[in-house]
């Protein structure tokens, strides 16, 4: 049974002995050398795949991922000249090979399979190659497209191919699932990514939810899981809400709630001095980014969303509506922090929507409500701005965009109530600006969209601020123990505290990435979220981590120390 993996450091010989005795020997496109072995100085960065059948090597497939600043293309061409191989974003895939006697089997689909499951783990969105032309086809199937040039290197022809990863794994599962379905069968898979796509969900955090049994079998088990991949409330509701629930749990369950939500619309109103008919509700951000999004755009309309960003916005606007999306970049040297001279700049592209989360998820950076406010004050007129604030109460108060979006045209505030609010299993969130927009949202929201549990757990939850003033406060006190204790593990890691109810823990570049420690902590039934699909910008070595109760966050610190340590010892 072949096994597709990483490769180890031990691979490596035997790749560059079969790069030689292929590129140099057979195809002539190196000169043969006395070592017989073949490298250069990608190596020094580029990840390698390989399958092998026991002992015996099969081929390799090497991927440079864009955080090493260059590519094998840069010898052959300008990279700022061609468009489609100067995005962010950009995964390179190269010298895909197969050993002499594992030709003509299904080694090479495996290879690239493996590359493209890899490279869409990272973050990656487009992936140029340079396939030779002998082998063009297999590309081709793959969903590549040329670009209409070729180089040339030694006796060896190149066609320069492009595509975009969404598009390839959709592709996959659209005409080769049935094979890879049988194929997964047959193959030992260590890459840490599931081997099958899939091509119509955006990916979440979550998983500690899926330890206790997709049909919700095994509830009680949840006590043993630390549930730090999804920022869900360390605390309880308010007592107003729980005992709301509990006293009439029996009518609540099997009777309907107001169709328009209206009782929750005028109590979001008077807890935030807004005008009712500002105010729409939905079960949650999601619902009512979907909603809205649909509405308001089409495929020819052009978004601009700061990177790295909540994952559901990159997955409407372009994945399911088709949208032209350019990505205002941050980054991890600057602090994650947005740089507004450039972001007024990038604006002058006049684009349709820009969708900012504030403070951000993932990285927890926020950005002064003062500061953003006059942007969008200067911004060109046609340009809306979608306000994510699912977690600007941790920001303290004065911070929301909420009496802006009200007086102005330009601009809607998202605002969750499910996490702030301890009540993410109910899902109920609302949406401020001017009546006009607020109110078509509301024509398209369909009746009864906000379930009667949620209705009143929110209407409760909303009258007492002060209990979660406490829990917000406690929560700032329990994430900086926290950030002490990841950080006292190891010198060389990078610990970041958010503004909101987590940390960020980046892994030094040489050692495991963040998807073996996720792994290693949730195996000990502690669940972290991996950041690297995300964004390329994590290069696949951040981990965040929400915020529990104190004995849990001792828990997770203590994990994650015992992970690293066998880790890193089993390389």
């Amino acid at each position: 049974m072949p096994e597709l993996r990483l490769a180890s450091q031990a691979d490596r010989e035997w790749i560059y002995r079969l790069r030689h005795e292929v590129y140099a020997h057979e195809l002539g496109q190196h000169l043969p050398n006395d070592a017989g072995r073949l490298t250069d100085v990608l190596d020094e960065t580029n990840v390698y795949l390989v399958a092998a059948h026991g002992t015996q090597p099969m081929g390799f497939i090497s991927v440079t991922p864009p955080w090493t600043g260059r590519y094998a293309i840069d010898k052959y061409l300008r990279r700022e000249e061609h468009p489609a191989l100067d995005e962010d974003g950009l995964f390179e895939i190269r010298v895909l090979t197969v050993a002499p006697h594992w030709r003509g089997t299904s080694t090479a689909a495996l290879l690239m399979h493996a590359a493209l499951r890899w490279i869409r783990a990272h973050g990656g969105r487009t992936v140029v190659a340079l396939g030779r032309s002998e082998i063009l086809a297999m590309y081709l199937a793959a969903g590549m497209s040329t670009t209409g040039t070729s180089v040339r290197s030694g006796a060896v022809t190149f066609e320069v191919l492009t595509g975009r990863v969404a598009d390839l794994a959709e592709r996959a599962v659209r005409n080769y699932g049935r094979l890879l379905r049988r194929l997964e069968s047959r193959v030992r898979w260590k890459l840490d990514v599931p081997f099958l796509p899939d091509a119509d969900a955006c990916e979440h955090g979550g998983a500690s939810i899926g330890a206790l049994g997709r049909r919700f079998r095994t509830l009680g088990a949840h006590s043993d899981v630390v549930p730090a991949d999804v920022l869900d409330a360390w605390f309880s509701p308010a007592p107003g809400v729980v005992e709301a629930l509990n006293e009439h749990q029996d009518w609540i369950t099997r009777t309907s709630p107001p169709a328009e939500a209206e009782g929750l619309i005028e109590e979001i109103a008077t807890a935030r001095n807004l005008p009712v008919e500002a105010i729409a509700v939905g079960a949650g951000s999601s619902d009512l980014i979907f909603r809205a999004f649909r509405g308001w755009l089409d495929s020819s309309a052009r978004v601009l969303l700061v990177e790295p960003t909540y994952g559901e916005y990159a997955h409407v606007v372009e994945r399911l509506i088709g949208c032209r999306v350019d990505r205002f970049p941050v980054c991890r040297e600057e602090g994650w922090r947005m740089d507004l001279d450039r972001f007024r700049d990038a604006l002058r592209e006049r684009y349709d929507l820009v969708v900012v989360v504030n403070p951000n998820n993932p990285t927890g950076v926020h950005v002064d409500a003062g500061e953003l406010r006059q942007v969008l004050a200067d911004a060109p007129a046609q340009t809306r701005f979608w306000i994510d604030e699912a977690y600007v109460g941790y920001a303290g108060p004065g911070q929301s965009l909420e009496p802006y979006a009200v007086a102005a045209s330009n601009a809607v505030v998202c605002k969750s109530l499910s996490k702030m609010y301890a009540l993410s299993g109910l899902r109920v969130a609302y949406l401020a600006g001017q009546s006009e927009i607020a109110a078509e949202l509301r024509r398209w929201t369909p009746p009864w969209g906000v379930s009667l549990p949620a209705q009143i757990a929110a209407v409760h939850a909303l009258r007492d601020p002060g209990y979660y003033d406490e829990r917000w406060a406690q929560t700032r006190i329990l994430r900086a123990a926290l950030a002490r204790a990841l950080a006292a593990i190891n010198e060389d890691l990078h610990v970041q505290e958010s503004v909101a109810n987590s940390v960020l823990l980046t892994l030094p570049k040489h050692g495991p990435g963040a998807a073996s420690l996720v792994r290693a902590c949730r195996q000990q039934g502690v669940f972290l979220r991996d950041l690297s699909p995300m964004s390329p910008a994590f290069e696949g070595r951040t981990v965040r981590i929400a915020v529990r109760e104190a004995v849990a966050n001792a828990r997770i610190a203590a994990t994650v120390g015992a992970a690293l340590h066998d880790l890193q010892t089993a390389t």
